[in-house]
């Protein structure tokens, strides 16, 4: 186990790289404004029921400070048209359709900067204070389809009800209609994320509630945070600097996040569940003889890992990314002097390593001083975490048929 400055210095790191509430709910109000928006009586999509919600790392809890103040926050987004299916329209009508609601938001709006159009997404670019984006890509509902090809292969219907399409400019049938659509499924992946930390998630939200004197019911998930979040964004800023000049080559989030996921097992401190998510996370990586499968828990038809074999460098890159992160935080665990703490993880954590000391308040003694005879013996006693040297035989996830 790490020593008691390194926990506390993991801590005061997770903390440092977290974003404000005020984040949160900024991101809230501006999907929930475009929401209202495509409601309004003179709406094109309003008839078809749309509704506009938020995904990915924001919904997920996971979300760190950009590495500097140029990056802007990216706040991903779904625009769900509950009523419209694969068979009334082609994903680019359903693009241009969303689209066309969402450059008349921005005009009505008077923001400044014009749509862009993503792969899959519409880009909403607010003004540069706000330091965001929000990127909304249409979508259509693919609950009844995606039971059926799951039932087909024998495999976990738990999470099919929340399923969808959406649109991606680069489908090989987006201009025919056809039910051969992207899939995905943000919301039922957040259920399996919330599932797999358990009830440490609820018994934190209950102590907000009674901090505040609140009712659970009006605590939103974004004021509660646990280890395995704390940990994963730790992971998600060593990733970013690591791999800042190889941008296309970095580990993607949704890799980091699920295999985490797996690896946590119910720890109740940062430090605990960083360690053993990092000794862990690769035996949820499936070999299928030739490739690797990292399946999406909300839709085990989908390897997140399907690039790897087109993009061999990516493969090794992940492995890379996760050699020198045992290594970095297996040196963190040992030290108990600040300096030391800081240059353990510094050379891939970069500045936010400095800020997370100072967020620690002064330090017992000078650092330039020697560990007191307390802080030496505690060294000696303790282990750091000893993290797999050999490969591993990856096998398959808990949970999947």
């Amino acid at each position: 186990m790490p020593t008691k400055a390194a926990e506390d210095f993991l801590a005061a790191l997770a903390e440092e790289l977290a974003i404000s509430e005020s984040r949160y709910e900024q991101a809230s109000r501006s999907y929930g404004a475009l929401g209202v928006w495509l409601h309004r009586a003179d709406s094109t999509v309003a008839q078809y029921d749309p509704q506009v919600y938020v995904q990915g790392s924001f919904l997920l809890g996971t979300a760190i400070r950009p590495l500097n103040d140029e990056e802007e926050y990216d706040v991903d987004s779904v625009c769900l048209l509950r009523n419209l299916g694969t068979t009334d329209l082609t994903q680019s009508q359903l693009k241009a359709l969303v689209g066309k609601e969402i450059k008349a938001y921005r005009v009505a709006q008077n923001m400044v900067k014009p749509v862009r159009e993503g792969r899959r997404c519409w880009i909403l670019d607010y003004a540069d204070g706000a330091q965001f984006h929000m990127d909304i890509v249409p979508s259509v509902p693919n609950a009844t389809r995606q039971r059926l090809l799951l039932e087909a292969r024998g495999l976990d219907l738990k999470w099919s009800e929340t399923a969808m399409v959406i649109t991606d400019i680069e489908s090989p049938v987006y201009e025919q209609l056809s039910d051969d659509w992207p899939r995905s499924n943000p919301k039922g992946y957040a259920e399996w994320f919330k599932q797999r930390m358990g009830e440490l998630f609820e018994r934190r939200r209950q102590m907000v509630a009674e901090s505040i004197k609140a009712s659970v019911e009006d605590i939103p998930d974004y004021k509660v945070k646990t280890p395995l979040q704390s940990a994963i964004m730790i992971l998600k800023r060593h990733r970013d600097g690591m791999f800042e000049d190889r941008y296309e080559e970095r580990p993607i989030s949704i890799i980091i996040t699920t295999l985490a996921a797996h690896a946590y097992n119910g720890e109740e401190t940062i430090a605990a569940a960083l360690y053993s998510i990092l000794s862990r996370m690769d035996q949820f990586i499936e070999p299928d003889g030739q490739h690797f499968i990292i399946r999406n828990p909300s839709d085990p038809l989908e390897n997140f890992a399907d690039k790897w074999p087109a993009h061999p460098e990516r493969q090794a890159a992940f492995f890379e990314w996760l050699k020198q992160a045992r290594q970095d935080f297996k040196t963190l665990a040992d030290q108990v002097e600040r300096r030391r703490l800081i240059e353990s993880i510094q050379p891939h954590m970069g500045a936010v390593a400095d800020r997370a000391a100072v967020r620690l308040g002064p330090p017992p003694g000078s650092m330039l001083q020697p560990a007191t005879a307390a802080a030496a013996a505690a060294v000696a006693t303790t282990s750091a975490p000893a993290f797999p040297n050999t490969p591993r035989e990856p096998t398959t996830p808990r949970g999947f048929a």
